[in-house]
């Protein structure tokens, strides 16, 4: 991986690092699976938020808009199932 890809890797860790506490609050977790060099980031939700009917608004309105703010390199977040 080169420096750039893993500098962006970390930035993006630590945002997620940032907001976990929230998302365990309500019994879930969310794990870093990559991060693409076109600021593409791909997440694994865990826990309560696998079958949560609240899941994209997670998603999108916490985890995303704070990436997105943080970590301006970032352009769009997805999440995968397994």
């Amino acid at each position: 991986m080169s420096r750039p890809a893993a500098d962006l890797r970390t930035r993006v860790h630590q945002v997620l690092e940032m907001i976990r506490p929230a998302i365990q609050a309500d019994g879930g977790d969310v794990e870093l699976v990559g991060v693409e060099p076109d600021g593409t980031v791909t997440l694994r939700f865990r826990g309560a938020c696998v079958s949560c009917p609240s899941r994209n608004i997670t998603l999108q309105g916490s985890i995303e808009h704070n990436l997105r703010e943080r970590v301006p390199e970032v352009r769009a977040v997805h999440a995968v199932n397994r």
